[in-house]
């Protein structure tokens, strides 16, 4: 096989796969790891992917990449669905109590399905803690939701409030669930996220809460973002709608991060 073909080949099984390693490559062609690294060198400059250590991913995968939420709206819109009607089961239908709802399209859409829930009231109020400007408006005025809004800096691209007084809010705060989203989940760096003040939230968020549960479409495994929010160990539940890789299965497994395939 000529060099050109196989770098082809490469490209396409990263932008398939969304990450492929240095030695299942050397494999999968029966070549040694020094020819790979000569290809996955090729490629990057020619701006087909993005070399990182061990591998290489798509080149869209910068760590600082961030799409607003409009962009993040119109993409996996079933996969979040399904991601978002497993994280509705967990919380009671018909019982009081509270859940915090962190800014991101996948939690937006779970608090869509809150808004058809409890769109009749009920037998209790389910208070809903959320910094996210969408959020607050598809749960204002639900009779069956008690909604709470912290407050801050609202940043644009997210449309959810951020900076100190958002913490701050947060830290006080001791909520049943919190439904996390995130831009990088990895077996060694954790969750992660591209912007700094948006990680502070999160962060906050993981601490206060009684239970933590991350939502993430599978095209944030194994990824990296720029500024880490919480390690492995820090979250209860990964929702998810594709089974881990071998590497950060394993890492879930031994942080006691129970995985639900939605």
């Amino acid at each position: 096989m000529f060099a050109e073909e196989r770098q082809q080949l490469i490209s396409g099984l990263v932008a398939e796969l969304g990450r492929v390693s240095v030695t299942d490559l050397a494999e999968r062609f029966s070549i040694t790891t020094e020819t790979v690294r000569r290809d996955l060198a090729a490629l990057e400059s020619a701006g087909s992917l993005r070399r990182v250590h061990g591998g290489a991913v798509p080149s869209d995968r910068l760590s600082t990449r961030e799409e607003s939420v409009g962009e993040r709206a119109i993409q996996r819109q079933q996969e979040k669905l399904r991601i978002a009607q497993a994280a509705l089961a967990m919380i009671p239908e018909d019982s009081t109590g509270s859940i915090l709802l962190d800014a991101g399209s996948t939690t937006e859409t779970l608090a869509g399905l809150l808004a058809s829930q409890r769109g009749n009231g009920g037998t209790g109020e389910l208070v809903v803690i959320t910094h996210a400007i969408p959020i607050a408006a598809r749960l204002s005025g639900n009779p069956g939701i008690g909604l709470q809004i912290l407050g801050g800096r609202v940043r644009g691209l997210t449309q959810a409030a951020v900076g100190q007084s958002t913490v701050d809010s947060a830290s006080r705060l001791r909520p049943d669930i919190a439904f996390v989203g995130a831009n990088g989940i990895h077996a060694t760096f954790g969750f992660s996220t591209p912007d700094p003040e948006e990680a502070a939230v999160k962060a906050a968020f993981v601490t206060a809460a009684r239970r933590v549960v991350v939502l993430a479409d599978s095209s944030k495994l194994d990824a990296e973002t720029l500024v880490q929010f919480a390690a492995l160990k820090d979250v209860d539940t990964v929702i998810t709608d594709t089974e881990p890789s071998d590497e950060l299965s394993a890492a879930l497994a031994e942080a006691g991060v129970d995985v639900v395939l939605a």
